[in-house]
């Protein structure tokens, strides 16, 4: 399994996997996924790793549906400017690929903000650390497993 699936049975978290076809083609990982599975755009959350002022990297994770809004994000982290991070930075720390980054057992925990509209919802999901593999999960156990705070940084 991934280092994800390995970290919730590890804390013994309850979850559950869903698994899709994915289309090597594509680049909307996330909207893929909602679509394969049929979940609900606003329900399907990704993780976005964005590098901060000094090059910090942080991980937001978002719906499919919405945008990370950068100004939003700074705020919550008390920053000033932000942006995407590098390719090659995110599939270093994380250990992760690209469509593939979960906010789960990553090689180096980063600190997480999860967008406050997760809390809507009994369960969530979020890539489980490859493409065509999605983690069921409370938004409480997603933000214990990572350490997250909630704050609106969507758009």
């Amino acid at each position: 399994m991934t280092p994800a699936i390995n970290c919730l049975k590890k804390a013994k978290i309850k979850y559950r996997i869903h698994r899709y076809d994915h289309d090597p083609v594509s680049r909307a990982y996330g909207e893929e996924a909602a679509e394969k599975l049929n979940i609900p755009f606003d329900q399907i959350f990704k993780t976005l790793v964005v590098s901060v002022e000094n090059k910090d990297l942080f991980i937001a994770v978002v719906p499919v549906s919405k945008q990370l809004d950068l100004k939003k994000f700074v705020k919550a982290i008390g920053s000033k400017k932000a942006k995407m991070a590098d390719k090659n930075d995110v599939e270093r720390t994380t250990g992760y690929i690209l469509g593939g980054v979960s906010p789960i057992g990553q090689k180096k925990q980063l600190t997480t903000i999860i967008d406050s509209s997760a809390l809507n919802f009994d369960t969530v999901y979020v890539s489980a650390g490859r493409r065509g593999l999605q983690i069921a999960i409370s938004p409480q156990d997603l933000g214990s497993q990572t350490g997250a705070k909630n704050f609106k940084i969507s758009k």
